[in-house]
């Protein structure tokens, strides 16, 4: 349903939102507010948008961080035994999945999970992040609650991104594992753990960890698309109603906090990856 406004109603909204400007001096204005924490109101919730995101948010980087988590973990125990058993049935076996999995888009393993473990076998809701209309005696209670509505969209991301992982760790590790020392501490009759994970896998390590922070802003996109698969109530729905509503200065404010993380993740992945190897200048 179209709403129509008056020539006056319009005239008044242009003047609120400083569209009667010139361009320079509205885009002055917009950037004094930025800088000191006010991207405006939202044009159709009528609240402040910075509120609206912080409100979101939450819930977006609980899925993100958890994934990485996970998805880190899993890569880089089965990229380096992969390159431990280089060319080996398991080895070709983990490559073939770990390569094709990654061609997949999230938002279609989201789809198919939550076809398969909530419609189906119904083991886990269909959308939300926490049960409405629902009355919790403990807080305990409220919090498996909510793990269980994020553990679809969270085994969704980290499928997603495990492949990453685990091809830069079992590159990284092939790499490592030719190495003079790997053969004198294979000499020495080192247990197997011992040479890989510790001889191997801590010299392998730093461009993994440095991935592992890199990777927010593309996590970030995939958790877009889950969110709306699982309805699920981050940025990623919050951004597919402010484009739906025609919500300007709410998409704004959503890709500005959005390209703010992932600055800052970059930033932090410059220092780690100095601190790990010291020869980076």
């Amino acid at each position: 349903m179209n709403t129509i406004f008056s020539y006056e109603e319009i005239e008044r909204y242009k003047a609120y939102y400083g569209l009667d400007q010139p361009l320079s001096r509205q885009y002055i204005s917009y950037m004094r507010n930025m800088l000191k924490g006010d991207l405006g109101y939202s044009i159709f919730y009528k609240e402040k948008v910075l509120t609206i995101i912080m409100n979101r948010i939450l819930w977006t980087l609980s899925l993100v961080m958890v994934a990485i988590f996970l998805s880190s973990l899993i890569g880089i125990i089965l990229g380096s035994l992969s390159a431990y058993l280089k060319n080996s049935f398991l080895d070709k076996s983990l490559y073939f999945f770990f390569v094709t999995l990654s061609e997949i888009p999230s938002f279609l393993i989201a789809l198919l999970l939550l076809f398969c473990f909530s419609a189906h076998f119904k083991l886990f809701p269909l959308s939300g992040g926490i049960s409405h209309f629902t009355e919790f005696s403990t807080v305990r209670e409220k919090a498996y609650d909510m793990i269980h509505h994020a553990v679809l969209p969270i085994l969704s991301l980290t499928v997603t991104r495990t492949g990453v992982f685990y091809l830069l760790t079992r590159n990284s590790m092939i790499y490592i594992l030719e190495k003079d020392y790997i053969r004198t501490a294979k000499g020495k009759g080192l247990k197997k753990a011992r040479i890989l994970f510790l001889h191997g896998l801590k010299n392998a390590i730093p461009p993994v960890i440095t991935r592992i922070f890199l990777s927010l802003g593309s996590i970030l996109g995939g958790a877009v698309l889950v969110e709306n698969v699982f309805k699920y109530p981050g940025i990623g729905s919050l951004m597919r109603q402010a484009v739906f509503f025609r919500d300007y200065t709410l998409i704004q404010g959503i890709f500005l906090v959005m390209t703010v993380l992932v600055l800052t993740m970059n930033y932090i992945a410059e220092v780690v990856y100095k601190k790990l190897d010291p020869r980076v200048n």
